[in-house]
């Protein structure tokens, strides 16, 4: 809403001559004022009460707060490690955008240079959280490896969560099967994605520098 300013909403005669009518135009700009912090109060009520519906421990909700506090910003990062040296990592820069913060899900797509296929899509399950890795081709359309990922299985800390892999991801991949990535956020100071194959030595690390946003990129392939 537009709240008129008071040069428009009390001309020169109206100041001067019409005293009544402007104590009436006071009063009408005060009560729609009182209506719209009413509104944004009974919203932010109504958001609180649908964060109370989610049962999960205190861990996996200081945790998605801390997801929360970066919503919308953007941030470079770098290698930290990669057991198997994919040359499509080597490629910079690397950035994280939190980019979208719905209700119960966040979308965080990973750029590598000018490649936009990745995004790593959060949500809340009735269990805790669930990461899922949402792969385009340059047109938007789905790539054949996609949607796969995996569920917490413990409350984890405030500042790490585990996601094992889960049947769709050991039925798409099977060598993924024994998948656990890790996201960690150190809140002012770092965020991390991470993957270990147990039973392998397959790890991989990416680390961002939460001190220095970045500007935000183009959106993600598929999600313009």
């Amino acid at each position: 809403m537009t709240t008129p300013s008071p040069r428009r909403a009390f001309g020169r005669s109206h100041a001067i001559g019409a005293p009544t009518a402007a104590r009436a135009g006071v009063f009408t700009m005060v009560m729609r004022a009182t209506g719209t912090s009413l509104m944004l109060l009974m919203l932010t009520g109504c958001a609180a009460d649908r964060s109370k519906s989610w049962n999960a421990p205190e861990e996996q909700r200081a945790f998605w707060a801390s997801l929360q506090s970066l919503c919308g910003l953007a941030f470079e990062g770098a290698i930290a490690e990669d057991s198997v040296a994919n040359p499509d990592f080597a490629r910079t820069p690397l950035v994280m955008h939190v980019r979208v913060c719905e209700e119960g899900r966040l979308l965080i797509p990973f750029h590598i240079a000018d490649d936009r296929s990745r995004t790593w899509v959060l949500t809340q399950t009735a269990e805790g959280l669930r990461l899922k890795h949402d792969h385009r081709h340059r047109d938007g359309s789905e790539d054949e490896i996609t949607q796969y990922g995996g569920d917490t299985r413990g409350p984890g800390l405030p500042t790490r969560q585990e996601f094992y892999a889960d049947a769709h991801t050991a039925s798409l991949i099977p060598a993924a099967s024994t998948n656990v990535w890790t996201v960690e956020i150190v809140p002012g100071h770092m965020f991390a994605y991470a993957l270990r194959r147990e039973g392998t030595d397959r790890r991989f690390r990416v680390e961002f520098d939460l001190t220095r946003p970045v500007a935000a990129p183009p959106a993600p392939w598929g999600h313009d």
